[in-house]
């Protein structure tokens, strides 16, 4: 009887240590990431882990910055302060009225609930507000952070700096193969369906683009103007992969597969110069 009672109170224990976890990412700056089985690894001169749904909001994050022709180290600012309030999860509320992937507060003016619930608006407003805070270039990442969130915790988003910097130093397009997702598994969209799905992501992600339809593969197309670009892209796609059935993404001589999870060479296609390719799971 005593051994049972113990095993209850450890189980209970346990739990609710989990719910300071999971409701206390503020209480302190040493909270351990934790969400089990990770999906995706980032490895650009250091390595870091994530689920499937945390490197798709990564992704997203750094493209809204791209696209506002903000610089690497402002990416870099914003991932830490995702990772810091949301541990890069689009929560659906947090403290007060937090919502989203910074924790934005419509109380505060961020915006509706509504709007702070899309990423991509959260990761506009945020580099908004990082562009109108003077010298932060050269504020440390807590620092610029903090200045625009204004956190009881200033000193918290200062943890995820270095893994902040090897997850945009990858997405900003500035290093090669360095995005990898496996477990796929089977996807909610194919085909067709998927194809064009993904295709309107991109752009909604990224703004104007040049997509094709290629061909020979159930997929799409996107035409980048320099290596750099490319590889934005490709991790892009790579992360996303989950959530749109993505099967293969190929740039250059080197291509991912949501089979093996990885990257490998594959014969040069002088004809594909310059294109990012990506194949969905085709209709059954």
């Amino acid at each position: 009887m005593r051994a049972r009672v113990i095993a209850i109170v450890a189980a209970l224990a346990l739990v609710a240590g989990f719910g300071v976890y999971l409701g206390g990412r503020e209480l302190t700056g040493s909270l351990p990431i934790t969400l089990g089985m990770r999906g995706c690894t980032v490895e650009a001169d250091g390595r870091v882990e994530l689920t499937a749904s945390q490197m798709a909001n990564a992704a997203t994050i750094a493209a809204v910055g791209i696209r506002r022709k903000m610089s690497e180290q402002a990416v870099v600012v914003a991932l830490a302060t995702a990772y810091q309030e949301s541990r890069l999860e689009n929560l659906a509320g947090g403290d007060r009225d937090s919502i989203g992937l910074f924790q934005q507060r419509p109380s505060q003016g961020w915006g509706t609930p509504e709007q702070i619930r899309d990423p991509r608006y959260a990761a506009n407003k945020f580099y908004a507000g990082l562009k109108k805070v003077r010298g932060w270039e050269r504020m440390r990442v807590t620092d610029a952070a903090q200045a625009v969130q204004r956190s009881a915790f200033p000193e918290a988003y200062e943890q995820w700096a270095d893994e902040s910097a090897v997850l945009a130093r990858a997405l900003v397009g500035n290093a090669t193969g360095a995005v990898a997702c496996r477990g796929v598994g089977d996807p909610a969209l194919r085909g067709s369906a998927a194809a064009s799905a993904l295709d309107d992501q991109l752009r909604l992600d990224w703004g104007r683009l040049e997509t094709t339809v290629a061909a020979e593969l159930s997929g799409l197309a996107v035409t980048a103007a320099d290596e750099r670009a490319g590889w934005r892209y490709a991790h892009w796609l790579v992360s996303h992969a989950k959530d749109h059935g993505v099967r293969r993404v190929r740039f250059g001589t080197l291509e991912w597969t949501s089979g093996a999870g990885n990257w490998s060479t594959v014969a040069d296609d002088e004809s594909a110069a310059g294109q990012v390719f990506a194949e969905v799971f085709a209709d059954r």
